[in-house]
């Protein structure tokens, strides 16, 4: 089952035919997390779907509040039975008529849910292996800080990790600096420096990016910045991580000969752990 438009109906409902997601890529979206029965960084994830939809022009619905998309990716899910743990997605798209120019600005929606297996975010122990994806590039603008339905530079760049074996890919940006993963934004750890790449270079405006930030200014002696990182920066590393909100943080440990450790990683799995069990 789905939710569309506020009704929740078959999976097998048709509505591919006219629609501009499909035809144009015409369409944002956010994934969010569900841990018994409520959404994680909720708020967060609201906001930047409706910066989203103003960035690319959609008309937001006077009943977009987030009480309302709150209702309606729960009620989904209760509905699913998935209260437990469970990830949704919801998906603004404009709706159908004209074609690169839209005959309007008004949207519709639809949340997909599926279940999880695990609750709280934990960190598997094995090796995790990426190098750089350089056939395409991501560019310097707003646009690459948001979550539209144009992703074909991650799916290439997946379809490429897993042709090579590797189990994620980094993404480069016009200026050949080191932008983010394929599902998540990047973090570096430099001696006593927590690096991440500013979003002002092209990466995303990542949810569970904005937590691990304010976690890690919480560690004593840890410096944590927004800094360009270069491909060089990273044989340079003591520790690569990615952050997701689905994922929480996955530590990389391996980039080409360079092998890293994980004691951040954990750290700050703890603390946010910790920080979803209280809220």
């Amino acid at each position: 089952m789905i939710n569309f438009n506020g009704t929740i109906v078959s999976e097998d409902a048709n509505i591919l035919t006219q629609n501009r997601a499909f035809l144009y890529g015409d369409a944002v979206f956010e994934t969010v997390k569900i841990l018994n029965n409520k959404i994680l960084f909720l708020e967060d994830h609201y906001f930047r779907l409706m910066s989203s939809m103003r960035v690319v022009r959609m008309e937001i619905p006077m009943n977009f509040t987030m009480e309302y998309l709150e209702e309606q990716i729960l009620s989904l899910v209760a509905k699913n039975q998935m209260v437990n743990s469970s990830r949704a997605r919801i998906t603004v798209y404009r709706n159908e008529g004209g074609y690169y120019l839209p005959q309007n600005n008004t949207v519709s929606f639809l949340i997909h849910a599926i279940a999880l297996e695990n609750t709280f975010y934990s960190i598997e122990k094995k090796q995790y292996e990426v190098d750089l994806y350089k056939d395409f590039y991501i560019t310097k603008q707003l646009l690459s800080s948001i979550k539209t339905t144009n992703k074909i530079i991650n799916v290439t760049g997946s379809i490429f990790a897993n042709e090579n074996g590797l189990d994620n890919c980094l993404l480069l940006n016009d200026s050949k600096n080191v932008v983010e993963a394929l599902q998540g934004n990047i973090f570096m750890l430099l001696g006593n420096k927590l690096i991440t790449p500013p979003v002002s270079e092209g990466c995303l405006n990542g949810v569970m990016r904005k937590q691990i930030l304010s976690l890690a200014k919480r560690i004593e002696n840890l410096e944590v910045v927004e800094e360009v990182i270069s491909p060089f920066d990273l044989q340079k590393a003591d520790e690569l991580f990615i952050t997701n909100v689905i994922k929480g943080i996955q530590p990389i440990t391996q980039y080409r000969k360079k092998v890293f450790t994980t004691a951040i990683s954990v750290q700050l799995t703890e603390k946010l752990n910790e920080m979803i069990s209280t809220t």
